[in-house]
């Protein structure tokens, strides 16, 4: 949105040539044809209804066609560099992302005054789908020339608390600081600067110059600039000069230490020589012992091997002798349970035997009694003591051993109701 961006825009003068809305001879327009606008993509229209006295928001791309009491808002912002009001008239608003420049005129605590030409990067944060949202980036008219003062008044105000010295080399964190503001939780510079009243968000600021006003102060600082190439141009060749020195030095510190090394590495060759020699000698002292020692050492080795074979060998025919002492104890074990099993087989057999005899007796005994007669013979007694109690006149007769509670009430119960 700003003057050298300015072809994109509609100017005042071009308002008149709108789609569907043809000009006719005299400059009057054809009031028959409906009067239509096709909004950019990325950008916004308002049309306002002066009868319903309300407003509604068409985002591009769109064909945007009045209504009989409706007309086009027209936006009108500050334009060039330092911006100027009314410069920019548009029908529809650009909603970014898109950048402006603006000068700014600062002075710092020790009264030096500068230009600063800052670049501003921006967009509109609208949710389409809430129409408050929507409505509220047409709040502010002139939302450039808004933007471009909020920022200078802040910018303007952070360098008058600092010397020029020190924004020269910190103009970048100042200025950034100052706009964007300190996160009180992280305690780091926020990323961004919205305005609450139509949704602007300022996302960046570039610094393209800083410029002295005044001609005293520019040549000062040109002197300043001179004297600091001079003084890293002398600093440069004495730092080049001691790093000549130093490396010569450190040549020469070098070499004496490879004499010192070299001196060392020999006395270490000598000392390796006359190691070897006293091993030498020791190896060739110490040859025949060494050699009468293995011997030994060998015999002993070799007797205790024989040892130990023999032990091995008593103990596999002790193994043996037990094994085969177990398998005759099995054996004899296994023998007289097999006799005792048999033993007890025909004992089995023998009482089954019996037992079947005896039934077979028993049997043969009945058969020959004859089941009336056993019945007879077990009626008899119980039929005779009937009788007699009969011959007594003894009707009811009760008998116990007085082992076995009997209920007596009951008892007498019965005889009573028997005799009524």
């Amino acid at each position: 949105m700003l003057k050298e961006r300015a072809s994109s825009q509609v100017r005042s003068q071009d308002y008149g040539k709108v789609k569907g809305a043809p000009v006719v001879s005299g400059g009057a327009r054809n009031k028959t044809r409906l009067v239509t606008y096709r909004a950019p993509h990325g950008a916004a229209v308002q049309v306002y209804d002066y009868r319903e006295k309300r407003a509604r928001i068409v985002f591009g791309p769109e064909l945007v066609a009045l209504g009989p009491d409706e007309h086009f808002t027209v936006v009108r912002l500050s334009g060039d560099v330092p911006k100027r009001p009314d410069v920019i008239k548009s029908l529809s608003l650009l909603l970014g992302p898109d950048f402006m420049t603006d000068i700014v005129i600062v002075e710092t605590s020790d009264h030096a005054r500068l230009s600063l030409k800052l670049a501003y990067n921006w967009y509109f944060e609208v949710d389409r789908e809430k129409p408050q949202s929507s409505s509220s980036i047409f709040r502010v008219p002139d939302f450039v020339g808004d933007a471009c003062k909020a920022i200078a008044s802040r910018v303007r105000g952070a360098v008058a608390a600092v010397s020029f010295d020190s924004f020269h080399k910190n103009s970048s964190d100042i200025i950034r600081t100052a706009v964007f503001g300190i996160d009180a939780e992280t305690e780091q510079v926020r990323n961004k600067f919205f305005f609450a009243s139509n949704n602007l968000v300022i996302t960046n600021i570039d610094i393209q110059s800083v410029e002295p006003v005044d001609q005293r102060t520019r040549d000062a600082l040109q002197k300043s600039v001179q004297l600091a190439i001079e003084i890293t141009t002398k600093s440069q060749e004495a730092s080049a000069r001691h790093d000549a020195e130093r490396v010569e030095q450190e040549a020469k510190g070098r070499l004496e230490r490879q004499k010192i090394s070299d001196e060392a590495e020999a006395e270490r060759a000598r000392k390796q020589l006359l190691s070897l020699q006293a091993q030498s000698a020791a190896v060739e002292a110490t040859g025949q012992a060494t050699a009468e020692a293995k011997a030994r050492a060998e015999a002993a080795r070799i007797e205790g091997e024989a040892s130990v074979k023999q032990a091995e060998l008593k103990a596999k025919s002790t193994t043996i002798r037990a094994a085969a002492d177990l398998e005759q104890y099995e054996k004899k074990n296994r023998a007289e349970l097999d006799h005792k099993k048999e033993l007890i087989s025909l004992q089995l057999a023998k009482q089954k035997e019996l037992a079947a005899i005896e039934a077979k007796k028993f049997k043969d005994v009945v058969d020959a009694i004859g089941p009336d007669t056993i019945k007879k013979i077990a009626q008899a007694g119980p039929q005779m003591q009937a009788e007699l109690l009969g011959g007594l006149g003894i009707k009811s007769l009760l008998i116990t051993d007085g082992s076995s509670p009997i209920n007596l009430f009951n008892t007498a119960q019965g005889l009573i109701g028997a005799q009524q």
